[in-house]
């Protein structure tokens, strides 16, 4: 396995920084960022873009291709108890002042997998 991956990003190689500049005097070139791949615990798409903005510049690029790979055709859901609505009230020097919380509480089952 390669010790890096190349910056998916289809702009990288148009930003312009220091860290992109390469080649000799006379001929030189922005280049797309390596991204180092080590154990750093990071996952999914840390591993393959050098920015949240490449990573953007990809999925706003081929969204509806990534999509079509796996379509949703219908919703998922998850099983949840009854909401429960709670006041809270605080009395302030300027006056009593309230408001709401709503605490929802998720039934654990086995076929909420999305």
């Amino acid at each position: 396995m390669s010790s890096h991956y190349w910056c998916h990003g289809p702009l990288c190689h148009t930003y312009s920084t220091v860290d992109r500049v390469r080649g000799s005097k006379g001929s030189k070139v922005l280049r797309t960022r390596k991204i180092k791949q080590y154990d750093n615990g990071y996952s999914g798409f840390y591993k393959y873009f050098c920015s949240t903005g490449c990573y953007n510049d990809f999925a706003n690029k081929y969204a509806e291709q990534v999509i079509r790979i796996a379509p949703r055709t219908e919703p998922l859901e998850t099983r949840i108890e009854d909401p429960v609505r709670e006041k809270h009230t605080h009395n302030y020097s300027f006056g009593e002042h309230s408001w709401y919380t709503t605490t929802i509480k998720k039934i654990d089952t086995d076929n909420n997998v999305g």
